[in-house]
């Protein structure tokens, strides 16, 4: 009895401390948003790069019109920024598209940069003109993996020795990153009470 009590006890204090930090990432979430209204663009910025941070998926819908309201492009980017972490796919078009970008290709970069991974950005190497695909290239040079080489390997062939360039530093990196992981070994867990046999 004194058991399930204790049971009880910790199960309810499991789901106070639960509610607790749901209010709190909530009152968090809040606050950021209010930020977006900021005459300071730079805060406006912060706070949807924060929002990204968060992927606040029930704030999707703010954040579209936010997004169109906004005149800062460097603001509206980092709610592209936002809109695709909160799931917003085609927002993806518009930050490779900002690649393309002198004032905004190194934040494009910077987020896409911190991708869970690069295969959702293969389609538009192809298809971008020499300054995305250079930009996406820096970008692989960062975050690819082993997948990404076969991808970068026809552009170290490139007439464009820029293009070249940026295809090989890309494998170097990728290569020197595979290379410093470390490998993944099944190691069989000794079991207990098992006597190995003797040899004669």
């Amino acid at each position: 009895m004194h058991a399930l009590c204790l049971l009880s006890f910790a199960l309810s204090l499991a789901s106070v401390t639960h509610a607790q930090e749901a209010d709190v990432a909530h009152e968090d979430v809040s606050v950021v948003m209010r930020d977006l209204t900021n005459r300071d663009p730079l805060v406006r910025q912060r706070a949807a790069e924060e929002l990204a941070r968060l992927a606040a998926t029930d704030q999707r819908r703010l954040l579209e019109g936010y997004h169109l309201q906004e005149p800062d492009k460097r603001v509206r980017l980092a709610l592209d920024w936002a809109l695709y972490r909160t799931g917003k796919e085609s927002a993806l078009y518009s930050l490779v598209g900002a690649l393309d970008s002198a004032k905004l290709y190194t934040q494009a970069q910077g987020y896409l940069s911190e991708l869970e991974g690069p295969p959702p950005l293969y389609k538009f190497l192809a298809a971008g003109n020499g300054n995305t695909q250079l930009r996406l290239l820096e970008v692989f040079a960062r975050n690819g993996d082993a997948g990404t080489l076969e991808i970068v390997k026809p552009f170290e062939a490139s007439s464009d020795p820029k293009l070249a360039d940026a295809a090989r530093f890309a494998a170097r990196e990728i290569n020197l990153r595979l290379a410093q992981t470390p490998p993944i070994t099944n190691i069989r867990p000794r079991q207990a009470g098992q006597v190995q046999p003797s040899t004669p």
